[in-house]
Protein backbone atom coordinates (compact mmCIF):
# COMPACT_ATOMS: atom_id res chain seq x y z
CA UNK A 1 0.00 0.00 0.00
CA UNK A 2 1.43 3.31 -0.86
CA UNK A 3 2.86 5.41 1.72
CA UNK A 4 0.41 9.10 2.33
CA UNK A 5 3.03 12.25 1.65
CA UNK A 6 2.48 14.35 5.30
CA UNK A 7 0.77 16.72 3.74
CA UNK A 8 -2.21 14.50 2.25
CA UNK A 9 -2.00 12.39 5.46
CA UNK A 10 -2.59 15.13 7.79
CA UNK A 11 -5.64 16.37 5.10
CA UNK A 12 -7.09 13.13 5.62
CA UNK A 13 -6.98 13.69 9.25
CA UNK A 14 -8.65 17.16 9.15
CA UNK A 15 -11.41 15.84 6.58
CA UNK A 16 -12.26 13.24 9.17
CA UNK A 17 -12.17 16.15 12.09
CA UNK A 18 -14.12 18.49 9.74
CA UNK A 19 -16.76 18.82 12.22
CA UNK A 20 -14.03 20.51 14.88
CA UNK A 21 -12.69 23.29 12.43
CA UNK A 22 -15.00 26.20 12.24
CA UNK A 23 -15.51 28.00 8.51
CA UNK A 24 -12.40 29.92 7.93
CA UNK A 25 -14.54 33.11 7.97
CA UNK A 26 -14.70 33.08 11.81
CA UNK A 27 -11.08 32.42 12.91
CA UNK A 28 -9.96 34.54 15.18
CA UNK A 29 -5.89 34.56 15.38
CA UNK A 30 -6.52 31.86 17.97
CA UNK A 31 -7.92 29.32 15.04
CA UNK A 32 -5.07 30.57 12.73
CA UNK A 33 -2.47 29.39 14.58
CA UNK A 34 -4.34 26.07 15.37
CA UNK A 35 -6.22 25.61 11.75
CA UNK A 36 -3.07 27.00 9.40
CA UNK A 37 0.17 24.82 10.57
CA UNK A 38 -0.48 21.41 8.06
CA UNK A 39 2.26 19.90 10.94
CA UNK A 40 1.96 21.66 14.37
CA UNK A 41 5.52 20.77 15.34
CA UNK A 42 7.29 21.64 11.95
CA UNK A 43 5.99 25.21 11.99
CA UNK A 44 9.19 28.01 11.01
CA UNK A 45 9.98 29.95 14.49
CA UNK A 46 9.57 33.07 13.33
CA UNK A 47 6.24 32.34 11.89
CA UNK A 48 5.23 30.24 15.24
CA UNK A 49 6.36 33.51 17.11
CA UNK A 50 4.22 35.79 15.64
CA UNK A 51 1.00 33.44 15.90
CA UNK A 52 1.68 32.42 19.24
CA UNK A 53 2.37 36.37 20.22
CA UNK A 54 -1.04 37.29 18.63
CA UNK A 55 -3.34 34.16 19.78
CA UNK A 56 -2.27 34.53 23.12
CA UNK A 57 -2.82 38.17 23.26
CA UNK A 58 -6.21 37.73 21.93
CA UNK A 59 -7.28 35.80 24.74
CA UNK A 60 -6.05 37.69 27.60
CA UNK A 61 -7.63 40.49 25.88
CA UNK A 62 -11.07 37.94 25.60
CA UNK A 63 -10.59 37.16 29.03
CA UNK A 64 -9.63 40.41 30.55
CA UNK A 65 -13.18 42.05 28.92
CA UNK A 66 -15.30 39.31 29.30
CA UNK A 67 -14.21 37.71 33.22
CA UNK A 68 -15.05 39.90 35.93
CA UNK A 69 -13.24 37.57 38.27
CA UNK A 70 -10.05 37.69 35.81
CA UNK A 71 -10.36 41.34 35.22
CA UNK A 72 -9.97 42.05 39.16
CA UNK A 73 -6.62 39.90 39.22
CA UNK A 74 -5.40 41.70 36.39
CA UNK A 75 -6.36 44.96 37.54
CA UNK A 76 -4.67 43.66 41.43
CA UNK A 77 -1.16 42.88 39.34
CA UNK A 78 -1.18 45.99 37.24
CA UNK A 79 -1.64 44.36 34.15
CA UNK A 80 -3.61 45.41 31.21
CA UNK A 81 -4.04 44.47 27.43
CA UNK A 82 -2.09 47.53 25.94
CA UNK A 83 0.89 46.17 28.17
CA UNK A 84 1.27 43.30 25.81
CA UNK A 85 3.02 45.27 22.62
CA UNK A 86 5.74 42.35 22.04
CA UNK A 87 6.41 38.31 22.79
CA UNK A 88 8.94 39.39 25.89
CA UNK A 89 5.69 40.78 27.27
CA UNK A 90 3.75 38.06 27.25
CA UNK A 91 5.50 36.78 30.51
CA UNK A 92 3.49 39.62 32.74
CA UNK A 93 0.35 38.06 32.39
CA UNK A 94 -0.80 37.22 35.66
CA UNK A 95 -1.05 33.12 36.57
CA UNK A 96 -3.79 31.02 38.26
CA UNK A 97 -2.27 28.43 40.52
CA UNK A 98 -3.43 25.26 39.30
CA UNK A 99 -4.63 24.62 42.57
CA UNK A 100 -7.36 27.29 42.46
CA UNK A 101 -9.54 24.98 40.29
CA UNK A 102 -10.37 22.52 43.04
CA UNK A 103 -11.26 25.22 45.90
CA UNK A 104 -15.22 24.78 44.85
CA UNK A 105 -17.65 24.95 47.21
CA UNK A 106 -20.94 22.34 46.94
CA UNK A 107 -24.29 22.52 46.12
CA UNK A 108 -25.62 25.73 44.09
CA UNK A 109 -22.86 27.35 45.63
CA UNK A 110 -20.78 25.30 43.03
CA UNK A 111 -23.08 26.07 40.05
CA UNK A 112 -22.01 29.88 41.19
CA UNK A 113 -18.56 29.27 41.41
CA UNK A 114 -18.38 27.93 37.39
CA UNK A 115 -20.29 30.62 36.48
CA UNK A 116 -17.92 33.06 37.89
CA UNK A 117 -14.91 31.41 36.69
CA UNK A 118 -16.34 31.26 33.18
CA UNK A 119 -15.52 33.40 30.60
CA UNK A 120 -18.62 35.09 28.16
CA UNK A 121 -22.23 34.64 28.47
CA UNK A 122 -23.17 31.43 29.87
CA UNK A 123 -26.54 29.71 28.30
CA UNK A 124 -29.23 29.30 30.89
CA UNK A 125 -28.83 26.63 33.01
CA UNK A 126 -31.54 24.86 34.85
CA UNK A 127 -30.57 23.38 38.22
CA UNK A 128 -33.92 21.16 39.43
CA UNK A 129 -32.49 19.92 42.72
CA UNK A 130 -32.80 22.12 45.96
CA UNK A 131 -29.23 20.56 47.35
CA UNK A 132 -27.85 19.32 43.87
CA UNK A 133 -24.41 16.84 44.19
CA UNK A 134 -21.44 17.60 42.43
CA UNK A 135 -22.35 15.13 39.72
CA UNK A 136 -26.37 17.13 38.78
CA UNK A 137 -24.56 20.18 38.67
CA UNK A 138 -22.04 19.28 36.13
CA UNK A 139 -24.53 17.63 34.14
CA UNK A 140 -27.28 20.46 34.31
CA UNK A 141 -24.02 22.64 33.05
CA UNK A 142 -23.61 20.00 30.17
CA UNK A 143 -27.32 19.57 29.53
CA UNK A 144 -26.95 23.30 28.55
CA UNK A 145 -24.23 22.70 25.78
CA UNK A 146 -20.68 23.49 27.82
CA UNK A 147 -18.51 20.38 28.62
CA UNK A 148 -17.74 20.64 32.47
CA UNK A 149 -14.87 18.14 33.13
CA UNK A 150 -13.18 16.92 36.47
CA UNK A 151 -9.57 15.30 37.62
CA UNK A 152 -8.25 13.98 41.26
CA UNK A 153 -4.97 13.99 42.88
CA UNK A 154 -4.77 11.48 45.84
CA UNK A 155 -7.03 13.96 47.86
CA UNK A 156 -10.27 13.47 46.34
CA UNK A 157 -10.51 16.61 45.49
CA UNK A 158 -11.57 17.39 42.12
CA UNK A 159 -10.27 19.78 39.45
CA UNK A 160 -13.24 21.08 37.40
CA UNK A 161 -12.59 22.87 34.26
CA UNK A 162 -15.33 24.60 32.15
CA UNK A 163 -15.23 24.44 28.42
CA UNK A 164 -17.13 25.82 26.56
CA UNK A 165 -17.87 23.85 22.61
CA UNK A 166 -15.77 25.90 21.29
CA UNK A 167 -11.97 25.30 23.54
CA UNK A 168 -13.68 21.64 23.93
CA UNK A 169 -13.83 21.70 20.27
CA UNK A 170 -10.18 23.01 20.08
CA UNK A 171 -8.52 20.78 22.64
CA UNK A 172 -9.88 17.68 21.03
CA UNK A 173 -8.67 18.70 17.67
CA UNK A 174 -5.14 19.58 18.83
CA UNK A 175 -4.93 16.42 20.63
CA UNK A 176 -5.62 14.17 17.84
CA UNK A 177 -3.57 16.27 15.40
CA UNK A 178 -0.28 16.28 17.39
CA UNK A 179 -0.23 12.59 18.33
CA UNK A 180 -1.01 11.86 14.48
CA UNK A 181 1.75 13.87 12.94
CA UNK A 182 4.16 12.39 15.71
CA UNK A 183 3.13 8.90 14.03
CA UNK A 184 3.06 9.44 10.74
CA UNK A 185 3.45 7.00 8.35
CA UNK A 186 2.45 4.06 11.31
CA UNK A 187 -1.03 5.92 11.71
CA UNK A 188 -3.74 4.33 9.19
CA UNK A 189 -7.33 5.70 9.36
CA UNK A 190 -8.95 2.00 9.29
CA UNK A 191 -6.51 0.47 11.90
CA UNK A 192 -8.69 -1.11 14.89
CA UNK A 193 -7.70 0.91 18.26
CA UNK A 194 -8.18 -0.01 21.91
CA UNK A 195 -9.05 2.65 24.14
CA UNK A 196 -7.65 2.03 27.50
CA UNK A 197 -9.65 4.19 29.77
CA UNK A 198 -13.65 5.57 30.41
CA UNK A 199 -16.05 5.63 27.33
CA UNK A 200 -15.95 9.30 26.74
CA UNK A 201 -19.92 9.57 26.91
CA UNK A 202 -20.47 7.86 29.88
CA UNK A 203 -18.05 10.13 32.06
CA UNK A 204 -17.27 13.40 32.38
CA UNK A 205 -14.03 12.51 33.93
CA UNK A 206 -11.36 14.21 31.67
CA UNK A 207 -9.22 11.04 31.40
CA UNK A 208 -12.21 9.90 29.10
CA UNK A 209 -13.97 12.48 28.05
CA UNK A 210 -10.81 13.85 26.02
CA UNK A 211 -11.05 11.15 24.12
CA UNK A 212 -13.91 11.34 22.31
CA UNK A 213 -11.87 12.33 19.19
CA UNK A 214 -10.48 8.86 18.84
CA UNK A 215 -13.66 7.59 17.51
CA UNK A 216 -13.71 10.30 14.40
CA UNK A 217 -10.39 9.49 13.45
CA UNK A 218 -10.41 5.98 13.27
CA UNK A 219 -13.10 3.24 12.18
CA UNK A 220 -12.67 0.69 14.30
CA UNK A 221 -12.38 1.05 18.29
CA UNK A 222 -12.91 -1.17 21.86
CA UNK A 223 -13.38 0.38 25.16
CA UNK A 224 -11.54 -1.01 27.59
CA UNK A 225 -14.21 1.04 30.75
CA UNK A 226 -17.17 1.11 28.89
CA UNK A 227 -19.73 1.83 32.15
CA UNK A 228 -20.68 4.92 33.62
CA UNK A 229 -17.86 6.64 35.85
CA UNK A 230 -19.07 8.74 38.52
CA UNK A 231 -17.42 11.51 40.05
CA UNK A 232 -18.07 9.52 43.39
CA UNK A 233 -16.72 6.62 42.57
CA UNK A 234 -13.29 8.30 41.10
CA UNK A 235 -13.39 10.14 44.81
CA UNK A 236 -13.59 7.45 47.06
CA UNK A 237 -10.80 5.27 44.71
CA UNK A 238 -8.61 8.08 44.90
CA UNK A 239 -9.16 9.12 48.12
CA UNK A 240 -8.64 5.85 50.22
CA UNK A 241 -11.82 5.93 51.84
CA UNK A 242 -12.74 3.72 54.95
CA UNK A 243 -15.87 2.15 54.96
CA UNK A 244 -17.94 -0.48 53.77
CA UNK A 245 -18.96 0.92 50.14
CA UNK A 246 -15.68 2.09 49.38
CA UNK A 247 -14.07 -0.98 50.21
CA UNK A 248 -16.76 -2.66 48.22
CA UNK A 249 -15.70 -0.61 45.57
CA UNK A 250 -11.97 -1.20 45.61
CA UNK A 251 -13.20 -5.06 45.56
CA UNK A 252 -15.02 -4.82 42.57
CA UNK A 253 -12.36 -2.51 40.79
CA UNK A 254 -10.28 -5.62 41.78
CA UNK A 255 -12.05 -7.96 39.65
CA UNK A 256 -12.91 -5.92 36.64
CA UNK A 257 -9.33 -5.29 36.10
CA UNK A 258 -8.46 -9.11 35.85
CA UNK A 259 -11.76 -9.37 33.72
CA UNK A 260 -10.46 -6.48 31.48
CA UNK A 261 -6.88 -7.58 31.31
CA UNK A 262 -8.14 -10.84 29.57
CA UNK A 263 -10.34 -9.04 27.20
CA UNK A 264 -7.42 -7.00 25.86
CA UNK A 265 -4.91 -9.97 25.28
CA UNK A 266 -8.04 -11.75 23.52
CA UNK A 267 -8.54 -8.88 21.25
CA UNK A 268 -4.56 -9.05 20.77
CA UNK A 269 -5.08 -12.91 19.86
CA UNK A 270 -8.39 -11.75 17.63
CA UNK A 271 -5.73 -9.09 15.52
CA UNK A 272 -3.16 -11.49 15.56
CA UNK A 273 -4.63 -13.37 13.35
CA UNK A 274 -5.41 -10.00 10.73
CA UNK A 275 -3.13 -7.75 8.74
CA UNK A 276 -4.93 -4.91 10.37
CA UNK A 277 -2.80 -2.08 12.35
CA UNK A 278 -3.61 -2.02 15.85
CA UNK A 279 -3.09 1.26 18.23
CA UNK A 280 -3.45 1.20 21.85
CA UNK A 281 -4.83 4.92 23.61
CA UNK A 282 -4.69 5.88 27.03
CA UNK A 283 -3.54 4.94 30.14
CA UNK A 284 0.06 3.37 30.56
CA UNK A 285 -0.99 1.46 33.63
CA UNK A 286 -3.36 -0.59 31.78
CA UNK A 287 -0.60 -1.71 28.91
CA UNK A 288 1.75 -2.36 30.95
CA UNK A 289 -0.74 -4.74 33.18
CA UNK A 290 -1.09 -6.93 29.71
CA UNK A 291 2.83 -7.21 29.14
CA UNK A 292 3.28 -7.91 32.57
CA UNK A 293 0.42 -10.95 32.30
CA UNK A 294 1.86 -11.90 28.90
CA UNK A 295 5.76 -12.06 30.46
CA UNK A 296 4.65 -14.27 33.55
CA UNK A 297 2.65 -16.99 31.42
CA UNK A 298 5.69 -16.91 28.84
CA UNK A 299 3.28 -15.51 25.63
CA UNK A 300 4.15 -12.99 23.14
CA UNK A 301 2.30 -11.92 20.57
CA UNK A 302 4.30 -10.35 16.70
CA UNK A 303 2.96 -7.27 15.26
CA UNK A 304 5.95 -5.99 13.83
CA UNK A 305 5.23 -3.00 11.64
CA UNK A 306 1.67 -3.37 12.75
CA UNK A 307 1.51 -1.94 16.15
CA UNK A 308 1.89 1.33 18.31
CA UNK A 309 0.99 2.87 21.62
CA UNK A 310 0.07 6.25 23.09
CA UNK A 311 -0.01 6.82 26.44
CA UNK A 312 -0.95 9.67 28.60
CA UNK A 313 -1.50 10.64 32.35
CA UNK A 314 1.86 9.31 34.07
CA UNK A 315 3.61 6.62 34.63
CA UNK A 316 2.92 5.63 38.20
CA UNK A 317 2.50 2.05 38.44
CA UNK A 318 2.20 0.68 41.71
CA UNK A 319 2.29 2.89 45.72
CA UNK A 320 6.22 4.00 45.51
CA UNK A 321 7.03 2.57 41.83
CA UNK A 322 7.83 4.19 38.68
CA UNK A 323 8.11 2.60 35.42
CA UNK A 324 10.51 4.77 32.97
CA UNK A 325 9.40 5.15 29.64
CA UNK A 326 12.36 3.52 28.13
CA UNK A 327 11.13 0.45 30.14
CA UNK A 328 7.99 0.46 29.10
CA UNK A 329 8.94 0.88 25.15
CA UNK A 330 11.52 -2.35 25.64
CA UNK A 331 8.66 -4.19 27.35
CA UNK A 332 6.09 -3.40 24.29
CA UNK A 333 9.29 -4.13 21.78
CA UNK A 334 9.74 -7.57 23.76
CA UNK A 335 6.36 -9.50 23.81
CA UNK A 336 4.46 -7.30 21.56
CA UNK A 337 7.10 -6.85 18.90
CA UNK A 338 5.62 -2.92 18.41
CA UNK A 339 8.40 -1.12 17.33
CA UNK A 340 9.88 1.48 20.20
CA UNK A 341 9.83 4.75 17.79
CA UNK A 342 5.66 4.35 17.95
CA UNK A 343 5.34 3.71 21.20
CA UNK A 344 4.47 7.15 22.23
CA UNK A 345 3.68 9.46 25.13
CA UNK A 346 1.50 12.23 25.74
CA UNK A 347 2.10 14.83 28.43
CA UNK A 348 -1.49 17.01 29.22
CA UNK A 349 -3.24 17.69 31.86
CA UNK A 350 -7.16 18.58 32.78
CA UNK A 351 -6.66 22.30 32.84
CA UNK A 352 -4.93 23.17 29.30
CA UNK A 353 -5.33 22.34 25.92
CA UNK A 354 -1.41 22.14 25.04
CA UNK A 355 -0.74 18.64 24.32
CA UNK A 356 3.10 17.49 24.38
CA UNK A 357 3.98 14.71 22.37
CA UNK A 358 6.92 12.42 22.10
CA UNK A 359 9.02 12.82 18.73
CA UNK A 360 9.77 9.02 17.34
CA UNK A 361 13.59 9.87 17.29
CA UNK A 362 14.28 10.77 20.58
CA UNK A 363 10.81 10.84 22.65
CA UNK A 364 11.27 14.27 23.99
CA UNK A 365 8.29 16.09 25.07
CA UNK A 366 7.14 18.73 22.11
CA UNK A 367 5.95 21.49 23.03
CA UNK A 368 2.73 22.96 20.57
CA UNK A 369 4.08 26.37 19.95
CA UNK A 370 1.76 28.19 17.55
CA UNK A 371 -0.76 29.42 20.20
CA UNK A 372 0.86 27.59 23.64
CA UNK A 373 3.80 28.95 25.55
CA UNK A 374 5.24 26.85 27.99
CA UNK A 375 7.68 28.33 31.02
CA UNK A 376 9.48 26.95 33.54
CA UNK A 377 9.23 29.03 36.99
CA UNK A 378 11.82 28.78 40.01
CA UNK A 379 11.12 29.35 43.29
CA UNK A 380 9.78 32.70 43.23
CA UNK A 381 7.78 31.63 40.24
CA UNK A 382 9.45 33.95 37.88
CA UNK A 383 10.77 32.51 34.43
CA UNK A 384 13.96 30.54 33.96
CA UNK A 385 16.08 30.39 31.22
CA UNK A 386 15.99 26.88 28.97
CA UNK A 387 17.98 24.03 30.46
CA UNK A 388 17.09 25.00 34.15
CA UNK A 389 14.15 22.55 36.30
CA UNK A 390 11.48 24.39 37.86
CA UNK A 391 7.69 24.43 38.08
CA UNK A 392 6.31 24.08 34.58
CA UNK A 393 3.24 26.96 33.06
CA UNK A 394 1.82 28.09 30.46
CA UNK A 395 -0.22 30.52 28.24
CA UNK A 396 -2.93 28.86 26.35
CA UNK A 397 -4.92 30.54 24.05
CA UNK A 398 -7.02 28.12 23.05
CA UNK A 399 -9.02 28.04 26.23
CA UNK A 400 -11.30 30.54 25.55
CA UNK A 401 -13.89 29.72 27.82
CA UNK A 402 -11.82 30.32 30.88
CA UNK A 403 -8.52 32.15 31.59
CA UNK A 404 -5.92 29.38 30.16
CA UNK A 405 -2.28 30.90 32.16
CA UNK A 406 -1.95 28.37 34.97
CA UNK A 407 1.11 27.42 36.94
CA UNK A 408 0.54 23.55 36.98
CA UNK A 409 2.18 21.43 40.22
CA UNK A 410 4.92 19.49 38.06
CA UNK A 411 8.49 19.68 37.46
CA UNK A 412 10.03 19.45 34.29
CA UNK A 413 12.98 20.67 32.63
CA UNK A 414 12.74 22.28 29.46
CA UNK A 415 15.22 22.73 26.30
CA UNK A 416 15.15 25.17 23.28
CA UNK A 417 14.77 22.20 20.73
CA UNK A 418 15.29 18.38 20.56
CA UNK A 419 18.90 17.39 20.79
CA UNK A 420 17.70 13.88 18.77
CA UNK A 421 15.35 15.52 16.01
CA UNK A 422 14.98 18.71 13.09
CA UNK A 423 12.02 19.64 14.61
CA UNK A 424 12.73 23.48 15.58
CA UNK A 425 9.97 24.02 18.37
CA UNK A 426 10.58 23.34 22.38
CA UNK A 427 10.88 20.14 24.46
CA UNK A 428 10.52 19.13 27.22
CA UNK A 429 12.74 16.02 29.12
CA UNK A 430 10.22 13.15 29.04
CA UNK A 431 10.72 12.43 32.88
CA UNK A 432 8.07 14.45 34.70
CA UNK A 433 7.51 14.51 38.32
CA UNK A 434 5.04 16.34 40.87
CA UNK A 435 6.66 19.26 42.97
CA UNK A 436 7.29 18.47 46.54
CA UNK A 437 3.90 18.28 48.76
CA UNK A 438 1.66 18.33 45.53
CA UNK A 439 -1.40 15.69 44.83
CA UNK A 440 -0.08 12.61 42.44
CA UNK A 441 -2.81 13.10 39.84
CA UNK A 442 -2.70 12.49 35.94
CA UNK A 443 -5.15 10.76 34.32
CA UNK A 444 -3.35 7.07 34.43
CA UNK A 445 -3.04 7.62 38.34
CA UNK A 446 -6.96 7.76 38.12
CA UNK A 447 -7.27 4.87 35.88
CA UNK A 448 -4.34 2.54 38.14
CA UNK A 449 -6.49 3.29 41.28
CA UNK A 450 -9.61 2.49 40.26
CA UNK A 451 -8.30 -1.30 38.69
CA UNK A 452 -5.40 -1.66 40.73
CA UNK A 453 -5.31 -5.48 41.39
CA UNK A 454 -3.00 -8.69 41.28
CA UNK A 455 -2.11 -9.08 37.68
CA UNK A 456 0.22 -12.03 37.63
CA UNK A 457 -0.53 -15.51 37.30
Amino acid sequence: METLSLEAYLKELDFRLRRYIPPANDWTPVEKAIFQPSDPYRVELKTAEVMQFEAIRFAFQHHFEHNQMYRNFCIDHGVYPTDLRRTEDLEKIPLIPDQFFKEHPSGRDFASWIANIFTGELPKINISQSQPNFEQVIQAFNAAGLVITYSSGTSGHQTVIPRDRRTYNLSEYMLSKSAIAMTYPQWQYNMSGYLLMPNPYKTNLYAGKVCQVYFDAIDDITVAIDRQISAKYIRMTMSNEKGIQPTLIRLLSHMASIRMINRIIDWLEKHQKTDRKITFVGAPYLVWSVLNRLKRQGRGFDFSHRGGIITGGGWKIFEGQRLSTAEFRRQAQELLCFSPEFCLDVYGMVEGNGWMVQCPEGHYLHVPYTYYKGMVLDKNFKPQPYGEWGRFAFLDSSALSYPGFIISGDMVRMLEHCPICDRPGPVLEPEIRRASGEDMRGCSEEVRRMFTADIGG
